[in-house]
């Protein structure tokens, strides 16, 4: 039975309280990137962001986010307390994204410990005879994952340790394969795979030249995230505005609402909430995906200064 996860259809706060992440997902690379914005409902009289970073006690290595808002955690961490710049952002995708391997892969797996051999050699066996290994999974894993029955998810090259990565991409289409790293025994299985999608940066000057001709607008998608105060204050023309902070309500729609295989640009304040959505987007299998660099406010500096700043 494929246990459909939490986590890959929604990135930004679990509606759990907070596992610890999987191990195996130690190099992922960080999906949520938040930005302080001015005169927005529920946010506290504080500089402070509203994320902090918690160490996990399963992968020191691997913080999670903690929602001062929410009080829920987040297994992808966003950059932290936006001591990170956009730029630096990027550089943290780009060195996970699907361009290096083209494909992306679809993985479940279970995790006992480096001296149990017995109980792997007895899975192995049992997933032989025809038992699903995400039911094994929930009984006997060792990895927080086992609550989603295994499933890691979408992943790309660059975003796994070593032996698990190189073990799931040589892996054949749901044969079971088992691998060690430096976590444990690995029982793994690639469900699914398809071509990867790839995250671009567009400058706003290149977005205006773009926007001149009357065909970009029908042959493109054009989602601004920001909160519905901000967009009256500054708008562009045809974006659709899905509010971040209302992703529950449009988030499980998106894939019906949007077509995943049209260009599809995103558009926030200063380019940090549309990174955010941007590479949620991946996840969700659209294949091209634009951030706008610096948002409306540098296309307004940059671009057109009748655009009020805020």
């Amino acid at each position: 039975m494929l246990r459909a996860s939490s986590l890959h259809r929604f990135p930004f706060v679990l509606p759990s309280p907070s596992p610890s992440p999987s191990p195996i997902l130690a190099l992922l690379p960080a999906l949520a990137v938040h930005e302080n914005f001015p005169s927005l409902p529920r946010k506290p009289q504080s500089s402070s962001p509203p994320f902090h970073l918690r160490s996990s006690h399963f992968s020191p290595i691997y913080p999670h986010s903690y929602h001062i808002f929410s009080s829920k955690s987040n297994w992808l961490p966003p950059m932290a307390g936006g001591q990170f710049s956009i730029t630096k952002a990027a550089a943290s995708f780009s060195s996970g994204s699907g361009s290096e391997s083209g494909r992306e892969i679809l993985v479940q797996h279970l995790l006992v410990k480096e001296d149990d051999q017995k109980l792997l050699l007895e899975l192995l066996k049992r997933t032989a005879e025809g038992e699903d290994l995400s039911d094994l999974a929930v009984e006997y894993s060792i990895c927080p994952s086992k609550q989603e029955g295994g499933m890691l998810g979408w992943v790309t090259k660059g975003q796994m340790v070593p032996e698990f990565e190189e073990a799931a991409f040589k892996a054949p289409l749901n044969k079971i394969v088992r691998c060690k790293t430096k976590f444990g025994w690995h029982l793994l299985q690639v469900i699914s795979e398809r071509e990867a999608s790839v995250l671009q940066y567009i400058q706003p000057t290149e977005l205006h030249e773009k926007m001149q001709d009357p065909s970009f607008f029908e042959e493109a998608q054009l989602i601004d995230v920001r909160e519905p105060d901000e967009v009256a204050i500054a708008s562009l023309p045809g974006f659709k505005v899905l509010p971040l902070r209302q992703f529950g309500n449009w988030g499980p729609e998106i894939e019906t609402k949007f077509d995943s295989q049209k260009d599809t640009y995103v558009l926030c304040h200063h380019g940090m909430r549309s990174l955010q959505v941007a590479q949620w987007l991946q996840t969700q299998g659209f294949k091209k995906v634009f951030n706008i660099s610096g948002g409306i406010h540098e296309y307004a500096v940059k671009v057109d200064p009748s655009i009020p700043t805020y």
